[in-house]
């Protein structure tokens, strides 16, 4: 071999060594870029797992809450209509009580409501032919009895001994200006009650609006008594 050929055979295995060189630096860089590259991806596909799965579990969440106020507002709206029921249920029988009842609890009321002794019922169409004479009379006879004086009961016992109570009772509410409660020719819808009516000054107590005062004042203890 001359001179030349070791130049160029040199000058060969010289090239081939950094090529080789070159080489597996390359492949080195791709290694470590791949597995950075990886790494990172590895990275974000968990990332994007971990952010679905807290997605999920706050939707979830949030179903669960939102069916809990749903659940709650069903049981108030059906406690309500329950109330509801109980005090229309009320109302049906104070309207449905037999007329000895139904006259006694009128005219009761009548002598509570009343201030002068000397107001006018207004009844329904139907109370005032039902019951309207009755009550005004039994009314007028308690008010009557309220400022009369005590007689003996060895007097009242007999049959003259009454009748002569009514007439010092009679005289009493004449004197005292009461038991002269009249009924009235006007009537109003109303289920059941009355009004009471003196000039421009009513009072309501019509069974519809006594029932509604109490629902305000009793509702409590109604649920209670339901629900408990």
């Amino acid at each position: 071999m001359n001179g030349i050929e070791k130049i160029t055979q040199r000058i060969d295995q010289d090239a081939q060594g950094q090529i080789d060189q070159i080489l597996a630096q390359a492949q080195a860089k791709a290694a470590e870029i791949t597995a950075r590259y990886e790494a990172q991806a590895k990275k974000e596909s968990e990332d994007i797992l971990a952010r679905g799965a807290k997605n999920a579990a706050e939707r979830e969440e949030r179903l669960a809450s939102v069916a809990q106020m749903e659940a709650k507002k069903l049981t108030l709206a059906t406690k309500q209509e329950m109330l509801d029921k109980a005090f229309d249920l009320a109302l049906d029988r104070l309207v449905s009580l037999p007329d000895e009842e139904y006259v006694a609890l009128l005219a009761d009321l009548a002598v509570k409501a009343a201030t002068t002794g000397r107001e006018q019922l207004i009844f329904s169409q139907k109370d005032r032919t039902r019951v309207g004479k009755q009550v005004v009379a039994a009314a007028n006879e308690k008010l009557a009895k309220a400022v009369a004086p005590e007689l003996p009961g060895s007097l009242t016992d007999s049959k003259a001994g009454a009748i002569l109570d009514k007439v010092v009772s009679g005289a009493s509410a004449i004197l005292a200006g009461t038991g002269m409660l009249t009924l009235s020719e006007e009537t109003r819808p109303m289920r059941g009650g009355f009004i009471l009516s003196d000039g421009d000054v009513e009072v309501n107590c019509a069974f519809e609006t006594l029932v509604r005062l109490q629902r305000g004042e009793i509702s409590g203890e109604v649920a209670k008594a339901l629900f408990d």
